[in-house]
Formats: C-alpha cells, sequence, structure tokens
C-alpha cells in the first residue's frame, strides 16, 4: 500500500490575493483536470527555457471568434512559438476584430432562423454579423489579387505576404503579427476557410490562385534541418495537430538515404524492411475534449503516438482535458507571471 501512497492531495484554501500561477500550482496539489491544467503550465515553462527545442503550436477550431486571438499575438511576440499550425478559421476570423468590427456575446439557444434573417451567424453562444464576415473575405481577396498569377505559391508564402500587407494598413491580427516577428504559419486546409473564399471572388476577377499543398510539406519538412528537439502544443486536434505529428515521423522521406542532415541521430524501428528515421517530441501538450475511444487523431493519446514514434516516451507530456476558452487565458496568464522575459525565437530566414 505504502507504495502507491507517496503524495497527498491538498486542499485550495480561499485567500486574496492570489495570481493565477499561485492558484495552478495549488492546483497541482488537487486531482482531476485541475491537476493536469497545472501540468500544462510546468511542461511549458520547461519547453520555454530549453534552448535546444523549437516549439510547434497547432491551432484548430474557430476559437478567434471567442476572444483568444490576440493570447496568439502574446506568444507570438514572446516567441513563445517559432511555428504556428491554425485551421484557416482562426487566422482569418480574427481579422474582423483586427479591422475594429465586433463579435457579439448570443446564446445557443436563439431562434436560428431568426439570426439568418437578421443577418448574423452563430458560433455556439457568439454572434458575427455576416456583412462584418464578407468585408474581411474582401479584404483578403484585394490582397490576394496583388500577388504574382505565375507563382505557386505554399500557405506559408501566401501568409507570410498577407500578414506584411495587413501590418501595412495597421491590421494587426496573427498573421501581421507572425510575419513582423519572423514566426512561419503553415496552414495546410486554408481553402476550407474564408482564404478560399477570397481565392474564389479573385477568380471571378480573372485572378488564378496556386496554393501548392506539396510545396507547403516540402517547406515544412525542410525545417527540420535547423532543429535538435521540438516541442509541441496542441489547442484542439483537427489537421494541425496531424500536421505537426507527421514532423517527428515523415521528415526523413525527403532524403534518400532517411537521414535528416544535421540533425541528431533519430530511433530506427526494427523489421520494417524499409528504412526509416524518427525524431519524437520531447514535450508534447494538448488541450481538448475529445475522446480517444472513438479512434480520431482529435483525441489521441500521446501514449498512442508513442507506437507511432511521434512521442518521446522519456518525455514530458501532458493532456488536459478542457475546454480551451478556460484553458488557453489561464496558462497564459500564470506563463506571463513565471516567466515574464521575451524568448529568442527560432530563426528559419536562412532556409524559408
Amino acid at each position: 500500500m505504502d507504495d502507491f501512497l507517496n503524495k497527498k492531495v491538498k486542499a485550495i484554501e480561499v485567500q486574496a490575493p492570489k495570481t493565477v500561477s499561485q492558484l495552478l500550482s495549488e492546483m497541482a496539489e488537487t486531482g482531476f483536470q485541475g491537476r493536469s491544467l497545472a501540468r500544462v503550465v510546468d511542461v511549458l515553462e520547461q519547453m520555454i527555457n530549453d534552448d535546444d527545442v523549437t516549439i510547434l503550436l497547432g491551432y484548430a477550431g474557430s476559437l478567434s471568434t471567442t476572444g483568444q486571438w490576440k493570447i496568439i499575438n502574446w506568444l507570438i511576440e514572446n516567441r513563445y512559438i517559432d511555428i504556428l499550425v491554425p485551421t484557416g478559421a482562426n487566422i482569418s476570423e480574427d481579422i474582423i476584430d483586427a479591422m475594429g468590427f465586433d463579435y457579439w456575446q448570443g446564446s445557443h439557444l436563439a431562434d436560428n432562423e431568426i439570426l439568418f434573417r437578421e443577418g448574423l451567424n452563430r458560433y455556439y453562444d457568439v454572434y458575427g454579423k455576416e456583412t462584418d464576415y464578407l468585408v474581411m473575405t474582401e479584404l483578403l481577396a484585394e490582397f490576394i489579387l496583388t500577388l504574382d498569377e505565375s507563382h505557386n505559391y505554399s500557405s506559408r508564402e501566401l501568409l507570410q505576404l498577407c500578414g506584411h500587407w495587413l501590418h501595412n494598413k495597421n491590421i494587426h491580427s496573427i498573421v501581421a503579427k507572425a510575419a513582423e516577428h519572423g514566426v512561419p504559419i503553415f496552414c495546410p486546409a486554408i481553402a476550407d476557410s474564408p482564404y478560399g473564399d477570397a481565392a474564389l471572388i479573385a477568380k471571378s476577377k480573372g485572378f488564378s490562385l496556386t496554393i501548392d499543398a506539396i510545396k507547403d510539406y516540402v517547406e515544412f519538412m525542410t525545417l527540420g534541418e535547423t532543429v535538435k528537439d521540438t516541442a509541441v502544443i496542441y489547442i484542439g486536434g483537427g489537421v494541425p495537430k496531424d500536421f505537426i505529428q507527421l514532423f517527428a515521423v515523415t521528415g526523413d522521406l525527403l532524403y534518400e538515404d532517411r537521414q535528416i542532415p544535421n540533425r541528431q541521430p533519430g530511433l530506427n524501428r526494427k523489421g520494417t524492411g524499409v528504412a526509416e528515421t524518427y525524431y519524437p517530441h520531447k514535450y508534447a501538450i494538448q488541450i481538448t475534449t475529445d475522446s480517444p475511444q472513438w479512434g480520431g487523431l482529435s483525441g489521441c493519446t500521446f501514449e498512442e503516438a508513442v507506437s507511432w514514434g511521434k512521442e518521446d516516451p522519456e518525455g514530458s507530456l501532458v493532456q488536459c482535458y478542457c475546454d480551451a476558452t478556460i484553458a488557453l487565458p489561464l496558462v497564459s496568464h500564470a506563463l506571463a507571471e513565471r516567466v515574464g522575459t521575451k524568448r529568442k525565437g527560432k530563426d528559419f530566414s536562412g532556409i524559408l
């Protein structure tokens, strides 16, 4: 019995004043997802203080409509992330807010037929005006029309150019902040967003935009040549998570000898009959509401990912089952209190 009873649960005392960091430190002495959330902050602090790691953030869903996008900007400004892989929604719907329009608190019980007639789009309990959405989409179409029609763009190239263009218009959205601070953004499902809608508008004006998904993938995997260890953060799952997870296991396919140049030796799997090299993530954090038993990637645990070579079984791995709109503000504020200083981010200018 004594082998199991190593650390007591400590009840949280209500005291004021108390910082977010202090509260989470106390939650680390409790149980369930409160303890997991506290562990998230601990691991984030570890990865930020580890000079050998490149930090990748997967940012899924439609969280920018809920007031989370400035937190992502803060992470970028302080270089607490080196590479961002979002959904297209998260790096377009924030532009509405950055342009000076608004989202509104609403109700998930509203009459949706009335909302439609009033020109309001519902994001669970948040409302947005369709007119604002269209203005943002037309703005992106205006940007697309400035591009070179003969060039095949990766999403990273497109978003970097878009970020500089928006920055020059004083629209300080996520892509603008990333361009300003040299953080590359890869959006593998970019067509499934207002960027795709904007491309259709540009097409109606006689301009054809080509985004090369394979070029995107090659650029992303080439970054492995500049990396020693990796740390990953997943807000939700979906395409952003899968894209980043593959960074650990398929980058070697870009090279004939199945070894990433300039990188430390990886792991080799026995009995496959082909040469494969794995570079599992040293740190991994996931904040999700998805469950593993349905077999989807969004709920896939890091323990399962170890079988693929995607996570280091000896690494710092933590999963917290929590709404991101609860976890992200708490974690970021605790991080600001604990770290407080800007990190020296990775420089990819020599390879991208």
